[in-house]
């Protein structure tokens, strides 16, 4: 582990031109679809809309240049504050993880997690993969998990695994868990909300899908972890993990003298890291609360990495100089970031984010129940290439294809299970999910290389989560 995050200079340039053909690809769209809105009213003080008011617009003149000022521009546009809340939020949690680093506490945390998981390692890995897709799935956790990234890399590089898996077992569970939606309430929540059902009605079925996909993933990842312990090379990454993982082992041989120092960090860290997760918890029962997520969750982790370095015995001049190092580390984020998030501001600025939605609309309207349910599975899945939000979305599509959903006989339960599908398993899939990107750059793994590695895993759960929707249509789920 080195001494501070590093987004890997690969991984970077990659991103970076994935990025720009989407950009590139998103000006074009605007030049081909013609340009429409729907109109907007506001609904307990957030923005919905009226399903009935869609019409075609003057051509919207979005001029060429503007594709490329858009990383830019997207600063001050309606996604601004967001946008600047999470490059403060991944810097400051680039900084604070060097100072982790610097006082040698994860690899502290680390040893003890070997010395007493060493021989049930699978084990934990099946505990670590149910505990992030839990906080995905009931407390709705994605983008706040960042800072334990690195974390269960490093784990991974001690149980003799690869970066891929430590990826799995964070990132890719709290964003199944997310999409398996037991009662999540960025999605479900809100979603059964504006379709004027019960919160969090109809949870039984949701389970079901839970341990489904639960299962899946978790023999997916002890197949591929097995399969990386016996012959390491077999690593899609193999080369780029070499030099980690030995930086990984110097750093796991260190005699840490000031054990009594470390030992008060780490209780100090582990206190920040519960407050984080409490706030967490609550805030996402609370409205309103849960707008400060990232700030809190960013504000307790610096608390906790700074106080961590001053109990082990780090000065002040070294904590900063630290601290720096991290965030310079990080910076490059930001770039993917403004870039990813420019995406979505080009289509709605070109006027056609709501002409695509007004096309699906009248296909969905048009055809059997069940095949409406698969299309709207795959009009979120859609949409959510461009807006990564889940509520944001529940707040711009639900009002549209509900009553669509209400004309062809598809009850509003199943409507909000395709909702969950299709917003939640591609957030780990699309590089326009600023949350991937940042996770990725934390890592060695380049885009490409975890598309590959993902792709097909990503295939079959979508069959299953299709296979699920139609069994819920045939038993008639959610109709009472």
């Amino acid at each position: 582990m080195s001494n501070s995050l590093n987004i890997s200079k690969k991984s970077f340039i990659s991103s970076v031109l994935i990025l720009l053909v989407l950009i590139l690809i998103a000006g074009v769209l605007t030049q081909i679809i013609p340009s429409g809105s729907y109109e907007r009213e506001l609904i307990n003080g957030r923005e919905t809309i009226n399903p009935d008011s869609f019409h075609y617009t003057k051509e919207v003149t979005y001029p060429i240049w503007k594709w490329f000022t858009a990383p830019v521009e997207v600063l001050w546009s309606d996604d601004g504050l967001i946008v600047i809340v999470i490059i403060l939020f991944l810097l400051i949690i680039g900084g604070s993880f060097a100072i982790l680093n610097g006082c040698n506490l994860l690899q502290f945390i680390i040893g003890k997690i070997i010395s007493k998981f060493g021989h049930r390692k699978y084990y934990l890995l099946g505990i670590i993969v149910l505990s992030f897709m839990l906080l995905g799935s009931v407390v709705g956790i994605f983008e706040e998990l960042i800072p334990l990234i690195p974390i269960l890399i490093a784990l991974s590089y001690s149980f003799g695994w690869d970066a891929l898996t430590g990826l799995g077992m964070s990132l890719l569970a709290a964003g199944f868990g997310f999409a398996a939606g037991v009662a999540n309430p960025f999605t479900v929540g809100v979603a059964q909300k504006l379709a004027g059902l019960p919160m969090f009605s109809g949870l039984g079925f949701r389970l079901l899908v839970f341990i489904v996909i639960y299962t899946i993933l978790t023999t997916f990842l002890v197949k591929y972890a097995k399969k990386i312990e016996k012959d390491p090379a077999l690593s899609p990454v193999y080369e780029e993990d070499k030099s980690m993982k030995n930086n990984e082992n110097n750093h796991m041989d260190l005699d840490i003298s000031n054990e009594k120092s470390i030992y008060r960090a780490s209780i100090w860290f582990g206190s920040s890291i519960l407050l984080m997760f409490i706030f967490i918890m609550i805030s996402s029962f609370i409205q309103g609360l849960s707008d400060y997520s990232l700030p809190i969750v960013a504000l307790l982790f610096l608390i906790g990495g700074v106080g961590a370095g001053k109990l082990s015995e780090l000065t002040n001049k070294k904590i900063v100089k630290i601290f720096w190092t991290g965030v310079l580390g990080i910076a490059p984020g930001v770039i993917l970031i403004l870039m990813a998030t420019s995406v979505k501001h080009i289509i709605s600025q070109g006027g056609i984010m709501d002409t695509i939605l007004h096309y699906a609309a009248m296909k969905i309207s048009t055809t059997t129940p069940m095949m409406s349910l698969f299309l709207i599975y795959l009009l979120v899945l859609i949409m959510n290439f461009f807006i990564s939000s889940g509520s944001a979305k529940a707040f711009l599509i639900m009002p549209i294809v509900t009553p669509l959903a209400d004309l062809v006989g598809v009850n509003h339960q199943l409507t909000i299970l395709a909702f969950a599908f299709g917003d939640g398993f591609s957030n780990v899939l699309y590089p326009t999910n600023a949350v991937l990107l940042i996770g990725l750059g934390l890592t060695v793994v380049s885009y490409p290389k975890w598309f590959k590695w993902i792709i097909k895993l990503q295939i079959v759960t979508m069959v299953i989560t299709a296979l699920l929707l139609g069994l819920a249509y045939i038993i008639n789920y959610g109709s009472f």
